[in-house]
């Protein structure tokens, strides 16, 4: 099953993902996993991706593209595959589509939906361990010693980006960019919506009944 995993930041896709590659026996990957790779190994796309961070502009389309078919090419034996929060705009959806022509399009697009009040109470929560960068959450997953790691002892802290404007930054990108994507794989008949405001093990059988429709 060709499956890809939709929704803002805060709705648990990192939870969920994992969840379903083990279900489904199927390898994972996001944007940002192949970006890594690729620099990490020098690529030729690799260095291309990279002249454009170093100047601080987004990636063109077409290279992250390439590099996400490069991926699926090498996982043509798994039995599918699972992409995390790729794509992110409606291009890249478009884009992706061209490239499957003659290979089988995308199986079902899982969209995690959350509610902005929601998005913005879990992602303002959330700490950080400056030494091991072990992540916790003040409420579903807080550690023993308050603003202590568990792990390492180590100081905890609130990234910049999960600050309050910037939480609102963020989510209004989503809004703009990616959300009009839900309406795009519904329209081809793939999307599967479930609601992301339940506990994990609630949504995450919800997500097995859809990826089961």
């Amino acid at each position: 099953m060709k499956v890809i995993l939709l929704g803002p930041p805060g709705a648990g896709k990192g939870t969920q993902a994992a969840r379903i590659t083990q279900s489904l026996g199927v390898p994972r990957v996001s944007s940002g996993d192949l970006f890594r790779d690729h620099q990490q190994r020098d690529t030729k796309l690799g260095r291309l991706a990279r002249s454009y961070m170093e100047r601080g502009a987004l990636v063109p389309d077409d290279i992250t593209i390439q590099m996400v078919m490069v991926w699926i090419d090498a996982q043509e034996d798994a039995g599918g595959f699972l992409l995390d929060g790729f794509p992110r705009t409606l291009a890249q959806a478009e884009a992706l589509d061209q490239a499957l022509v003659g290979k089988a399009g995308i199986d079902k697009a899982l969209y995690i939906n959350v509610s902005q009040e929601e998005l913005v109470r879990r992602l303002t929560s959330r700490l950080i361990c400056r030494g091991c960068q072990t992540p916790y959450h003040k409420e579903y997953s807080p550690p023993e010693q308050a603003g202590e790691c568990d792990k390492c002892g180590g100081a905890l802290y609130t990234r910049d980006d999960d600050k309050p404007e910037a939480v609102m930054k963020r989510i209004q990108v989503y809004l703009q960019e990616t959300e009009p994507l839900v309406e795009y794989y519904r329209e081809a008949g793939t999307l599967r919506e479930v609601n992301g405001e339940s506990s994990i093990t609630e949504v995450g059988q919800a997500v097995e009944e859809a990826l089961s429709r």
